[in-house]
């Protein structure tokens, strides 16, 4: 199963010479040229990662775009790519981001830290789905079995 991407970047060149990249690399990849329309595809579609620009149509576009990210069900990994990152380096921990991508970046690079994020963000799923399961199987253990009238013994 090819993993997928959804691509957003206002800047045309960007978003077609980086799909390339990403598809010549085994990604199968969306594109998106604004948030209005990354968010209808995140509706509409699943995705292992979200790659998005910080700034296009306003200022809090790629945030927006990061945080319907967040909310999908299938919570993908989410990177910010930016040629002008904050300068406030908590931003990167109180957002929705995972990893800010500065670009230009070098093509090996990018797909390095991609495959990277994509580990260890699939990890942190499962580790996180398998803390979820053990209360709710200690809650049913620790749970008195009780018996109704009709089931004395």
């Amino acid at each position: 199963m090819k993993r997928r991407i959804l691509l957003v970047d206002d800047d045309v060149a960007i978003l077609l010479t980086l799909k390339a990249v990403l598809e010549i690399s085994g990604f199968e990849v969306e594109t998106a040229a604004s948030a209005r329309e990354a968010k209808q595809r995140l509706r509409a579609h699943e995705y292992h990662m979200v790659i998005t620009d910080l700034r296009m149509e306003s200022e809090t576009a790629g945030a927006e775009v990061a945080a319907a990210a967040k909310k999908a069900a299938n919570q993908p990994a989410v990177a910010m790519l930016t040629a002008y990152p904050p300068k406030d380096a908590e931003w990167v921990t109180t957002s929705d981001t995972d990893k800010v991508l500065v670009k230009p970046m070098n093509t090996q690079d990018l797909l390095r830290q991609i495959e990277a994020m994509l580990v260890s963000h699939e990890d942190k799923k499962r580790r996180a789905s398998k803390l979820a399961a053990v209360p709710a199987t200690q809650a049913a253990a620790k749970k008195p079995v009780r018996q109704g009238i009709g089931n004395r013994e």
